[in-house]
């Protein structure tokens, strides 16, 4: 009965597999309906077949015949075609009015024509050891590159496989060699894994690498040919990149700035925190402007500072403070500090240059009436300032090679902020507002000219050394000179002195205050110091004439609101400035008039840096007379 079905069960899957031939032969020859129905038939007869073996089993009470599975995969074969040549045909309903072309060979579907086992015929479906050829070489093609850690576990396994082949080899009395190969097989394992792990972490850190440059490179696309120092900024911009990547602070400020856009005390903490920290490529990039621009400096300070051959050196003043190596360059042609209250019986010191012939001696009296009125006008200042401006010039010309070297110094500086200022920008978005960028701005400042000031100013002072010494003969000539000699009226000045238990000059503290510029090294700073300066020499003037309609205020009037006019501050700025005793405010507004930002030289600190600058000029220009006595 078995032998019997066996027999009966080969003829009706030959048949099923001559129809599906037919089928495809049918397909294959561009006849997509005959071939539809020939699939269609083809799966009728397989499912009458498989119906009834179902049937004849049942009753037998026998297993599913093992060609049965064959049966189902083609009747699933010839579903697929059928379904494939359905579409076909909706297509071709689609455009009826196509001609009728030569027939062209299509592909086979989704399976080759192979030769089957039986007879030599065509069959649609591989052989099982052909189709697992096929799956292995697609897997092989699909695999994806191997890390390599992966290599090295590969590297690895091959070894452990060899090192037991080489056992199972040795006699079990050959332990020295079993030891040997042990220790050989741990050293070279751990060599695979340890390279492994380098050349993971470098194709990390490359990839890396890659990434951010590209990001800095969509930053940067905008033109197509970048300059040098769009180049530099690139790859500082990338250098960035690769710094956030590591450190997780910047992405916190980030979210701190989101948070709070207008809050400038954060903007000043954070560029405090940037600058501070070494190995951030802003911080190491102030370090490189720093020490470009100290190399720039050095040499013309040098040479401005060394004595010209055959002169002595000069002689020390024994009035004067002893200065440390450091303050050398900054203090030079320094005058003596000045004193709370000036002692008539101190010898004046020894001017820095010889002055200039003067006219005869005259009284004290003649002296004064070559000052200007107390009651003149403040636009009287332009008759000085003209004068001032052709006496310099016949004083004699500024060296070019020092002028020179001042602009192009002064040129790089600009161009470092500018830079500094840009690729902080650039890394913290959240800073590119108008408050914000001024604040980002004056925290730079403030660390980029710490180390740079004084070696600056000294080529500053090489520059105005002229004015300087004008100055610093007026300073010694109206040492000791009442403030009415200066101009000040007497109602700006203290009507009871011993009453109020003052102990030094009028406006003393002013010229404290003034004093105090020298030791800041920061424009901003400076500029801050000049405007107390004049806030206090407004609170003094008040205190002094106090006016009835005056309303006590909390803290120092700002100098518009102040009761003294610009008549009057003119001569007490001056006063101040003599007592001060620093021929170098010259070179210190010349240079804040360089450095300020724009935006401060239209408010009141810019009215303030002016005024100072117009007592400057005043003092120059004092009469050398009969009080030189």
């Amino acid at each position: 009965m078995a032998a019997a079905a066996g027999d009966g069960t080969v003829k009706p899957l030959q048949s099923a597999m001559k129809l599906a031939n037919g089928a495809i032969e049918l397909d294959t020859g561009n006849r997509p309906r005959e071939a539809y129905t020939e699939y269609l038939r083809s799966i009728h007869y397989i499912s009458q077949v498989l119906l009834e073996e179902v049937e004849t089993t049942k009753e037998a009470g026998e297993t599913v015949p093992p060609d049965t599975s064959k049966m189902l995969k083609l009747a699933q074969q010839c579903l697929e075609r059928a379904q494939s040549t359905a579409a076909k045909l909706g297509k071709t309903r689609l455009k009826p009015t196509m001609p009728a072309a030569a027939p062209i060979p299509q592909p086979a579907g989704r399976h080759r024509r192979v030769y089957s086992d039986e007879g030599g015929k065509l069959s649609p479906f591989l052989p099982p050891e052909i189709f697992q050829k096929l799956q292995g070489a697609e897997s092989q093609s699909c695999k994806k590159e191997l890390t390599p850690l992966e290599e090295a576990s590969l590297q690895n396994q091959k070894l452990k496989a060899a090192y037991e082949a080489r056992m199972a080899r040795l006699d079990p009395s050959q332990a020295m060699q079993k030891t040997s190969l042990t220790l050989s097989l741990q050293r070279q394992m751990m060599e695979n894994l340890v390279i492994a792990k380098a050349r993971e972490e470098t194709r990390k850190m490359e990839e890396r690498r890659l990434r951010l440059q590209e990001a800095a490179n969509r930053r940067f696309c905008s033109q197509v040919a970048l300059t040098p120092e769009e180049r530099e900024q690139r790859a500082l911009y990338a250098a960035i990149l690769e710094y956030e990547q590591d450190h997780d602070w910047p992405k916190h400020w980030k979210a701190k700035l989101k948070r709070n856009p207008g809050d400038l005390s954060l903007v000043t903490s954070l560029v405090s925190h940037l600058l501070s920290l070494p190995d951030h490529p802003i911080a190491q990039l102030l370090r490189r402007l720093q020490c470009s621009v100290y190399s720039a400096l050095y040499p013309a300070v040098s040479r401005a500072a060394a004595p010209a051959p055959g002169c002595c050196p000069p002689t020390p003043n024994p009035g004067s403070r002893r200065l440390r190596p450091s303050q050398s360059l900054h203090c030079m042609l320094s005058p003596p500090e000045p004193s709370a209250a000036p002692r008539p019986q101190d010898s004046p010191p020894t001017p820095p240059l010889q002055p200039g012939p003067v006219g005869s001696p005259s009284p004290l009296g003649d002296t004064a009436s070559g000052l200007p009125d107390k009651d003149s006008s403040f636009e009287d200042l332009e008759q000085f300032l003209g004068t001032s401006e052709r006496q310099g010039r016949g004083r004699g010309v500024q060296p070019e090679p020092q002028l020179q070297q001042l602009k192009t110094a002064v040129e790089e500086i600009h161009n470092a902020v500018d830079r500094l200022l840009s690729l902080t920008l650039l890394a913290f978005e959240g800073l590119n507002t108008a408050a914000s960028k001024d604040r980002c701005l004056a925290c730079i400042e403030e660390p980029f000219f710490s180390p740079l000031w004084p070696l600056l100013l000294a080529l500053y002072r090489s520059v105005h050394r002229a004015r300087e010494a004008a100055l610093s003969r007026s300073m010694e000539l109206y040492r000791n000179a009442p403030p009415t000699a200066i101009g000040i009226p007497t109602k700006l000045l203290p009507q009871n002195p011993e009453a109020k238990g003052a102990t030094g000059y009028p406006y003393c503290a002013a010229a404290q205050e003034l004093g105090l510029l020298v030791l800041e090294s920061c424009p901003q700073k400076k500029l801050e110091c000049i405007v107390r300066t004049l806030r206090i020499i407004c609170v003094c003037a008040e205190d002094y004439c106090p006016t009835p309609e005056a309303t006590p205020q909390a803290g120092p009037p700002p100098i518009a609101a102040a009761a003294i006019g610009a008549d009057d501050l003119l001569p007490i700025l001056s006063f101040v400035v003599l007592r001060s005793g620093l021929p170098q405010l010259v070179s210190e507004c010349a240079a804040l008039e360089e450095f300020i930002h724009e935006g401060y030289l239209i408010g009141e600190e810019g009215y303030c840096l002016t005024s100072l600058q117009s007592a400057l000029s005043y003092v120059e220009l004092l009469p050398r007379g009969g009080l030189a006595k």
